[in-house]
């Protein structure tokens, strides 16, 4: 299979617009610079031609980017496959990481917004190869993180969230506050 290696800039650069997915959209593997919408592209294009099952496994070391590299590529499909239709089920998937991120993302010393689960995203197409739906499934939460922190590092974005506004009068019935 294709190989992308990529590496975490640690800044915003200009090369993820819809500009550059529509630039990608419909190309073939090489005939532009190597990029994660390429990778897309590939596994759309095969899904189309082939009307067969596509994976892109995104791996890599805390910080090196997993998370965003995968949402590029959703905002790739969902670009790429845009219906005319008034449903948006492109739009509600996207929508839906910043959740799964409050419950299973914190800060860590290498990264605010750290992924401290592995997930498992299917997206499902219809004939005419636009998003119907997702189905997205979590492992290896790490659940020592619930009870116990390292120095210097945070619990879960929305225990932290709900914790730190725990004296606050509309989440008095939620008991957060010390025993």
């Amino acid at each position: 299979g294709i190989i992308l290696v990529a590496i975490n800039p640690y800044k915003q650069l200009p090369i993820y617009g819809d500009a550059i997915i529509h630039a990608y959209s419909g190309q073939n593997m090489g005939d532009m610079d190597p990029h994660i919408f390429a990778v897309a592209e590939e596994a759309y294009k095969q899904m189309a031609r082939n009307n067969k099952n596509q994976s892109i496994i995104v791996s890599g070391e805390s910080g090196a980017g997993k998370t965003v590299s995968a949402r590029y590529t959703m905002r790739y499909f969902a670009t790429v496959s845009r219906s005319s239709s008034s449903a948006h089920v492109e739009d509600k998937v996207l929508a839906s990481n910043p959740i799964t991120e409050a419950v299973g993302n914190a800060k860590t010393t290498r990264n605010d917004n750290s992924s401290r689960f592995g997930k498992y995203t299917e997206i499902s197409f219809d004939q005419s190869y636009q998003i119907i739906g997702a189905n997205m499934r979590t492992y290896l939460l790490e659940k020592s993180r619930v009870v116990f922190q390292v120095e210097n590092e945070r619990n879960y974005h929305i225990f932290y969230q709900l914790c730190a506004s725990a004296m606050q009068p509309e989440y008095e019935h939620l008991k957060l506050g010390r025993s």
